[in-house]
């Protein structure tokens, strides 16, 4: 029997959309499942080392979101143009989204700068692709980064309608590889101090890198899930994290990763060795849903996902359709905070 889209739906109030993180990243409420039960038990996200015990991975994505959204105009009119970069194809030619796209064919030019006779950045469109994609060429003097920099702001999610007034708050505190179109927001919730109590708990910590595409967001319009196209994503995992992932899976200890994004490196790796991690990187377009054999993970962190999403679809692979939507019933008639800026769950087995 085909999964249709429609079993992941749920009634969310538009008010648990947590529209602006918390003051105190870690003062985010934890509910805990039980994967095999559905159990849920109500905690804080500090008691998430209860969980954690000698000997276990947790495991990390450490992208960085670029400040990839770009307000420009075409230079013979000044008309307003929005450009979101999605992926650095080669050098300076990126992949993006123009808004509006039917004023930019190929050989128009998007201006950026508050002087328009002297623009510090000049985007000329090289192809056209669907949905309103395109590819550009920048032209700059200096370095990229730091234009952007000045240029660009967060391309927050699109039901986030506040402005962020401290654009570090929407990345993780371990963020360091530039690449991501939106945050692997699970792991907004980590402190360094906790980070730190962590390790000193014996834990290993272990970072990979998955350059989160906008495509994360992007709701399920097939009624047949096994139809969904999965968007691409670049990922990377080091020598030394897979061998520590290794040891730690010889020696009993779990496996515990902080995002949809961490699992997906994990299991797309798992699925290429065998259940083995090695040193690897590429693009994955691995879709997790249920009836999906798990390889590598043991247990994760995730926030609270939208109706419909790849992502509610990919935790309930691990704990059953009826467990996770149980699960989120509770957490609405307790008010817990959904989606980017929202509370966190641990979903795990009870027999670690």
């Amino acid at each position: 029997m085909a999964l249709s889209t429609n079993d992941f739906d749920f009634d969310l109030p538009e008010e648990l959309i947590a529209q602006t993180p918390l003051a105190d990243r870690s003062s985010s409420r934890l509910l805990v499942l039980d994967a095999e039960t559905g159990q849920t038990q109500d905690k804080h996200f500090t008691d998430i080392l209860d969980y954690l015990n000698p000997g276990d991975a947790l495991v990390v994505n450490n992208s960085r979101v670029l400040p990839a959204r770009l307000h420009g105009h075409r230079p013979e009119t000044m008309g307003h143009a929005e450009v979101l970069l999605l992926q650095q194809k080669e050098d300076d030619k990126w992949e993006v989204l123009i808004k509006p796209a039917r004023k930019y064919p190929v050989g128009a030019k998007v201006f950026f700068g508050d002087d328009p006779n002297n623009p510090l950045l000049v985007a000329t469109v090289v192809e056209e692709l669907e949905h309103g994609g395109r590819i550009v060429q920048f032209e700059y003097d200096g370095i990229f980064l730091e234009i952007l920099n000045q240029l660009g702001e967060m391309p927050l999610p699109p039901y986030i309608k506040e402005r962020l007034e401290d654009q570090e708050r929407y990345q993780t505190v371990y963020s360091k590889v530039n690449g991501s179109a939106a945050a692997p927001t699970a792991g907004l919730h980590w402190t360094p101090e906790l980070l730190q109590e962590v390790q000193d708990k014996g834990v290993f910590l272990v970072e990979l890198t998955l350059h989160v595409g906008l495509g994360t967001f992007r709701p399920v319009e097939v009624e047949d899930v096994n139809e969904h196209v999965m968007h691409s994503e670049f990922y990377q995992l080091s020598k030394d994290a897979a061998d520590t992932l290794n040891k730690v899976k010889k020696n009993g200890g779990k496996i515990v990763a902080t995002g949809t994004t961490s699992i997906r490196t994990l299991e797309t790796i798992g699925s290429k060795f065998n259940g083995e991690l090695k040193e690897d990187s590429g693009w994955t377009e691995i879709f997790i849903f249920p009836g999906y054999q798990w390889k590598v993970v043991d247990a994760f962190i995730t926030n609270f996902h939208l109706p419909k999403s790849t992502l509610v679809m990919l935790v309930a692979a691990f704990t059953g359709r009826d467990n996770i939507l149980n699960a989120y019933q509770h957490a609405i008639e307790e008010k817990y905070r959904f989606f980017s800026f929202g509370d966190a769950m641990y979903v795990h087995h009870h027999d670690h």
